[in-house]
């Protein structure tokens, strides 16, 4: 390696850190804890069919209606959908959802679940100008 390696792969690893150092500090991610405050509202047929708080401790959410049934887990600050008798099953490819504005959808019982949080503001992705 030639003295302008070193210097070229100095300068990329200066540049690097230079971004994530002031992540590292700026104590941003979370403001609230590891997604505390956060609930999730859980919509049947467009109606608020109830609001969950999103704890560390594992509880469940059964929704039953004429169309069929569902069962939501809720864990480790997030939620997700553990079954659901609808023929195709999409619903639960969704996965554990964690951050506000995220969903569940089930389109054949009309199921609709999305992460707020308890304030009722808004998460910022970013400014521009």
């Amino acid at each position: 390696m030639k003295r302008a390696d070193v210097l070229l792969i100095s300068i990329v690893l200066v540049a690097a850190l230079a971004f994530l150092v002031p992540k590292w500090f700026s104590g941003n991610e979370d403001k609230d804890g590891a997604g505390k405050n956060r609930v999730a509202n859980v919509m049947v047929d467009g109606k608020l069919f109830r609001t969950v708080k999103l704890t560390e401790e594992e509880q469940t959410v059964d929704i039953r209606t004429e169309r069929g049934y569902n069962i939501l887990k809720v864990h480790d600050y997030g939620i997700e959908m553990y079954d659901a008798d609808c023929p195709d099953k999409i619903c639960l490819g969704f996965g554990f959802i964690t951050l506000p504005k995220q969903t569940i959808v089930c389109l054949p019982h009309r199921v609709l679940v999305e992460i707020a949080s308890v304030s009722g503001e808004d998460d910022v992705d970013a400014y521009v100008q």
